[in-house]
């Protein structure tokens, strides 16, 4: 048995809040990545792995050491890793002369590989070169994407899904407009894919609304694609399942129309109206008479006169 699947007790407050937070739960943590370096990246990709790093902080983890392993061929030194810290997302760089400029990225489920994309670095521009300043550790990006072979082909769609799980960061609940600074956009045209970053500038317009600028700060991709590794229709499906916890409930008794107004069925018990309270007016009072027949017909006595 693997000594990280072993069943581990905790002797320390610290460690039980550690394994805590690695148990399932019903709204995931942010999701991890991993960035390693292979047996032999040259310059280029190491570049290219630390400003990926740079842009995805503080959810990565980069490994500077080089591991000599082949995902295509073998995956247990990836879901060890996985394991090891705790990352669904991986970016695996190395460099051959059948390869040259290779990234693998791809995605866990339940630590085993379910998906990953081989693409080729064809150009790179550092974040260095660009001497404009930059976006602040930790900020959320938008995702642009350009081209129909996102939503016509396969392989494209999928790798679409991939980098929107590899940059999304985290979930928030409301956004404010100063927090919208950054921009990754990807363009797929003529068999390429053309990754470019972008910082928002917001200047002025003379109204409420600001005049927007985008400043390119790196870094930059020209990527071609290579080899895949896609997962069968049924575990993609299953890995896309929601718990019961999270599905909302069904609510009974309710319609929509075609505007959108909603409509609720009431059921309620039969009343009796008689018992019904009333305005108290003079116009509204019951009169001897029907006040004896409700009293089973006695007759109401007469008051004495003054």
């Amino acid at each position: 048995m693997d000594a990280l699947d072993r069943v581990v007790k905790p002797k320390t407050k610290r460690a039980k809040r550690f394994l805590e937070k690695r148990e399932p739960k019903l709204n995931e943590n942010t999701k991890n990545a991993m960035l390693i370096k292979g047996g032999n990246a040259n310059l280029t990709v190491t570049e290219v792995l630390k400003d990926i790093y740079a842009v995805k902080k503080p959810f990565a983890v980069l490994y500077k050491r080089k591991n000599v392993t082949r995902p295509f061929e073998d995956q247990t030194s990836l879901e060890f890793f996985s394991k090891k810290s705790d990352c669904s997302l991986f970016l695996f760089g190395s460099h051959s002369k059948k390869r040259p400029n290779n990234l693998i990225i791809g995605r866990m489920f339940d630590y085993h590989v379910l998906d990953m994309i081989e693409l080729g670095v064809e150009k790179f521009v550092s974040l260095k070169d660009i001497k404009n300043s930059k976006c602040p550790e930790g900020t959320k990006p938008m995702l642009i994407f350009a081209g129909d072979m996102f939503d016509v082909n396969e392989e494209y769609r999928r790798l679409k899904s991939l980098l929107i799980d590899f940059f999304r960061g985290p979930t928030v609940p409301s956004i404010r407009l100063a927090g919208l600074e950054y921009v990754l956009h990807f363009t797929a045209v003529d068999g390429k894919i053309y990754m470019r970053s972008y910082k928002v500038l917001l200047k002025k317009s003379g109204c409420k609304i600001p005049r927007i600028e985008l400043e390119e700060m790196g870094p930059s991709l020209d990527l071609v694609l290579r080899r895949t590794h896609l997962a069968s229709d049924d575990l993609y499906k299953l890995s896309l399942k929601q718990p019961k916890g999270l599905k909302p409930k069904k609510k009974k008794n309710i319609s929509h129309d075609a505007l959108g107004t909603t409509y609720g069925r009431i059921h309620m018990q039969k009343q009796d109206l008689s018992k019904l309270q009333t305005r108290k007016m003079k116009g509204l009072k019951k009169r001897p008479a029907e006040k004896s027949a409700e009293d089973g017909g006695a007759t109401p006595k007469k008051s004495k006169s003054a």
